[in-house]
């Protein structure tokens, strides 16, 4: 990493294996140096404080989208590309992406459905699959000695759960994780053409099958959240079938990559930290506050962009209308200025105020439901093997706005 204070200039190569294992010793770094730098790798402004990135998470002159505030032929829309359109056409109304009032209505029509106590309803069910992928776990390592705890248990309950809350069979976990895991690769910075070539291919099978699938619903609406988003009228707006079927893709993409992160990095860094595990375990009211921290400490999604939407001057830096910034909430998350012993696990920490989920309007609107899975699959996982270790020095995967592991090779002490 090369830090440039006067120019306050950083160039840092995010597929360095040094960095990608464990960033947290570099944004220290950069924040006690120059917390807000212009980052050479990818053309962009950042900001690694807990107080600058919840700011402009809250901030409504950044924007996850420039289009609404410019003419249509400005030289700040970039141009599409002929060969993505399948992948552009799956995202053009994913909340992830839009501003209000399209952002506000939208997300009225769908939030509905995650609210707490229609969440609450998935109890039973999360504590069904987390027993029944324990069996799994206990079966692969009674035959092998070792389990990856990361496919085996962390990756099916919450693509399995998303899938029954919509209404999509669940035999079609695998092709909803084959096309989801396809299309986030649009997001890495390294993207290949490769990549975009498959992930473009994925984009345009996932929304001919829910095309086909919603127009199927529409002539027997079950009690799914697609047939829901369907029949939903609010103030007489309604989703268009484009609407939906890009809103249901990004619930399926975000349903289950940020989760699937948690445990696996969650378990591991437990497991590095005995007594953490058995402090857990010894009191299962740290449920709550337990998830909470691990999603802090071991952050599942570490970077975050925002179009500046007016010229402004924030923190004695001036940004030009138009200028795309990075938030990095792995490093907002362990700013010793807000966590007490921010480099550790506090179960109980009091006032956890991680930006994990986001801030402001685009909060993540599957929150409630990430945190029951969570909450509820992980005791259930401690209980049943108490003893779980390690079996070999966990690598992360090379990649970098996705925080999560290769794998996760555990067995069961006797």
């Amino acid at each position: 990493m090369k830090i440039d204070t006067q120019r306050r200039t950083v160039s840092l190569n995010v597929r360095e294996p040094n960095f990608y294992n464990n960033p947290y010793p570099y944004y220290e770094e950069l924040r006690q140096k120059t917390p807000v730098f212009y980052w050479e790798d990818y053309k962009k402004w950042t900001f690694v404080n807990h107080k600058d990135v919840n700011a402009i998470l809250r901030d409504r002159r950044f924007g996850r989208q420039i289009s609404h505030v410019v003419p249509a032929d400005s030289d700040l829309i970039r141009k599409p590309r002929p060969e993505l359109q399948p992948f552009d056409h799956a995202e053009k109304f994913s909340l992830l992406n839009l501003e209000p009032p399209d952002h506000t209505r939208l997300r009225g029509l769908v939030q509905k459905a995650f609210m707490s106590r229609q969440i609450e309803r998935l109890r039973p069910r999360i504590e069904a699959l987390a027993h029944h992928y324990c069996d799994e776990v206990a079966d692969k390592i009674a035959a092998d000695g070792e389990c990856d705890l990361k496919t085996v248990f962390a990756t099916p309950i919450p693509v399995i759960v998303i899938a029954e809350m919509l209404g999509v069979p669940t035999e079609m976990s695998s092709h909803l994780l084959d096309w989801s895991h396809r299309m986030v690769k649009m997001y890495e910075p390294s993207c290949t053409a490769e990549d975009e070539k498959r992930a473009v291919n994925a984009a345009q099978d996932f929304f001919a099958y829910l095309s086909g699938f919603v127009g199927e619903r529409r002539k027997n609406l079950q009690d799914d959240l697609i047939s829901h988003l369907i029949s939903v009228e609010e103030e007489g707006e309604k989703l268009t079938e484009h609407e939906l079927i890009c809103n249901v893709i990004v619930l399926l993409n975000a349903g289950h990559e940020a989760t699937v992160n948690v445990v696996g990095n969650g378990v591991k860094a437990l497991l590095q930290n005995r007594e953490k595990w058995d402090q857990w375990l010894a009191d299962p009211t740290l449920a709550k506050p337990a998830v909470d921290e691990l999603m802090r400490y071991d952050t599942p999604l570490h970077i975050f962009d925002r179009w500046v939407l007016e010229d402004l001057e924030y923190n004695g830096q001036f940004f030009k209308k138009g200028t795309e910034v990075s938030l990095v909430l792995g490093a907002a998350n362990r700013d010793p200025a807000v966590f007490d012993r921010a480099d550790e696990i506090v179960l109980d920490r009091p006032k956890n105020l991680h930006v994990s989920l986001g801030g402001g309007v685009h909060f993540c609107i599957g929150a409630p439901l990430a945190k029951l899975e969570l909450q509820t699959s992980l005791p259930i996982l401690m209980s049943r093997f108490p003893n779980m270790q390690l079996t070999e020095t966990p690598v992360y995967a090379n990649s970098y706005h996705f925080h999560g592991l290769e794998r996760l090779m555990v067995s069961n002490a006797n």
